[in-house]
């Protein structure tokens, strides 16, 4: 006879909090249940690495902090805490508060095979609702294709595909110009094939 499967373990957040302090494994905080956040290939590091190294000269020209995935990103007080890959804020109280991020400019997520579908779009729904965020980036590992949604005066998101070794991600506000061959430098990822016609 078939047992049902047990629901998930509910946490406070109190009890999250205390489960961060002691676990050498982060984890996310979704309304209640807790998720571990997987460790990263190599690719994903170097990615990572080229992305803050691009982004952090011009943010302390301009007060603000380039900051990884080991900060933990407040999306929803008391419901949805996550860990980005890549965050910049230059918000007055993030830059007092020693643990944790509130209003984020920028948050860029390194997809994998396990995360891209979430991080497009639950995820991406729950970051829509920081009234601070401007940029959304989506970096892949597996080719050079890189995603940036960038919310308007209007407060709708913008979409740009970056695909070629040509392609350029710029972001004026926040001075970055970061060519996807110096994005991916130091990686085994190859640009995308774009397949010959058939003709």
């Amino acid at each position: 006879m078939d047992q049902a499967a047990s629901p998930p373990r509910h946490y406070t957040l109190k009890e999250y909090f205390a489960l961060q302090e002691k676990s050498a494994v982060r984890h996310e905080y979704l309304e209640g249940e807790v998720f571990a956040v997987e460790g990263n290939s190599i690719a994903h590091n170097i990615i990572k690495g080229n992305l803050v190294a691009a982004l952090r000269p011009e943010a302390r020209r301009r007060a603000c902090r380039v900051l990884d995935e080991s900060v933990l990103l407040v999306v929803r007080a008391n419901a949805f805490y996550t860990y980005p890959d890549v965050l910049v804020t230059g918000d007055p109280a993030d830059l007092r508060d020693a643990y944790l991020v509130r209003h984020p400019v920028l948050v860029a997520e390194i997809l994998s095979s396990a995360t891209a579908e979430y991080d497009r779009t639950e995820k991406f729904a729950n970051y829509q609702q920081l009234p601070s965020l401007r940029h959304y980036v989506l970096v892949s590992q597996t080719a050079w294709v890189v995603e940036w949604f960038r919310r308007d005066e209007a407060g709708q998101w913008v979409y740009t595909l970056l695909t070629t070794a040509e392609s350029v991600l710029r972001i004026p506000d926040l001075g970055l110009v970061l060519a996807l061959r110096d994005l991916y430098d130091d990686t085994d990822v190859a640009p995308r094939r774009v397949l010959p016609s058939l003709e």
